[in-house]
């Protein structure tokens, strides 16, 4: 009797689990914003918890943990927007300049070994054409506000979804203790402590990629980003913008960042001097990130593996879309901790220790 039982409770669960995925393949369109709430309230939790427990009550913490996040998101883009858009027009402005120093310098000396092209590093025609896009910039926002307009549904369903997203949010993250007390009163009593186990692990892989990782690309960007201003190089935020995004994946950044700020620095400076610079700066980062960041931010938690990471974003993105994307990490941590589960179920099991026929 009790083997029925628990046969029908399997089948249950993966029919639960199908349909689920099914209808979320169906409503992949309208889930973004969904999405990118749930995503927010997880990561605005333990700051609205810490709020709670010096003594305000949840709503008074999640409006506060709101209006902080918005005047930061609001500051940063109004620095950063400008500086960036300034630095793009340099670099376009410099393009043909690097492009003739390669062909003059570059390319005869890699001529004698192997047998280049030299118009493959000809960037006049790739400056001139990106100089004309950007140029015509100025427009973009007309011609897509033209089109938008012409369009009454799909202007409502954006300005939708630009307002579902702070409103959600702000839902989800007030009732988000109640709501995962609801979905742990729903589970079946018999794997209540398993699902919960299972749940805590995937809420550490989650926290040490989520809460954790994106804070250190954060303060990457800036340790970056700030050194390489104060040596005076061109370009300094934007690089130390990308070294910070491609963090995303552990060792990315530095090895992106020190590239492209190596091959600015030997553009830009007579000396090597300014190049040294640029080793110690990301060194420096990388020293932070190693001692401080990481065990601060990180802790011993258990990590995705970078291959994971990048397998599951491109895997996301090929099967769903932008909500694959959004998607592809946490199903990711929790197909890794099913896995560690089923390993450690399987080194314990009579299968893995049985004795062999002599």
């Amino acid at each position: 009797m009790n083997a029925d039982r628990d046969y029908t409770q399997r089948w249950f669960i993966l029919g639960f689990v199908l349909v689920t995925g099914f209808f979320v393949y169906l409503l992949q369109p309208i889930l973004t914003p969904f999405l990118v709430s749930v995503v927010l309230a997880y990561l605005g939790d333990p700051v609205a918890d810490r709020l709670e427990r010096l003594g305000l009550s949840r709503t008074l913490a999640v409006t506060t943990v709101f209006i902080v996040v918005s005047l930061l998101l609001v500051v940063t883009l109004l620095v950063l927007i400008p500086m960036i858009v300034n630095q793009i027009k340099v670099v376009i402005t410099l393009l043909p300049h690097w492009g003739d120093w390669l062909q003059n310098n570059l390319v005869p000396r890699l001529s004698a070994y192997v047998n280049l092209d030299p118009e493959l590093f000809n960037l006049r025609e790739l400056s001139t054409r990106l100089g004309h896009e950007w140029q015509q910039a100025g427009g973009i926002l007309a011609r897509v506000g033209r089109s938008v307009s012409a369009s009454s549904m799909a202007l409502a369903g954006f300005l939708a979804n630009l307002f579902l997203i702070p409103v959600v949010s702000f839902y989800l993250l007030r009732d988000w203790d109640r709501m995962i007390e609801n979905i742990r009163a729903l589970l079946p009593r018999n794997i209540e402590p398993t699902a919960m186990v299972l749940a805590r692990e995937c809420d550490d892989v989650l926290g040490a990629f989520l809460k954790g990782q994106l804070m250190v690309m954060f303060l990457l960007g800036i340790i970056y980003g700030t050194g390489l201003w104060l040596l005076g190089l061109q370009f300094a935020i934007l690089i130390g913008l990308i070294a910070g995004l491609a963090s995303i994946v552990p060792y990315m950044g530095f090895i992106v960042g020190i590239g492209v700020a190596l091959v600015t620095a030997f553009f830009q400076f007579d000396s090597w001097w300014p190049i040294l610079g640029v080793v110690i700066v990301f060194g420096i980062g990388q020293m932070m990130e190693g001692m401080v960041l990481t065990p601060l931010l990180v802790g011993d938690r258990i990590g995705l593996h970078p291959v994971a990471v990048i397998f599951a974003i491109m895997a996301g993105g090929q099967l769903f879309g932008f909500v694959g994307i959004l998607l592809a990490l946490p199903v990711a941590a929790v197909i890794m901790v099913l896995l560690v589960h089923l390993h450690r179920n399987y080194k314990e099991s009579h299968l893995y220790h049985a004795s062999r026929k002599s």
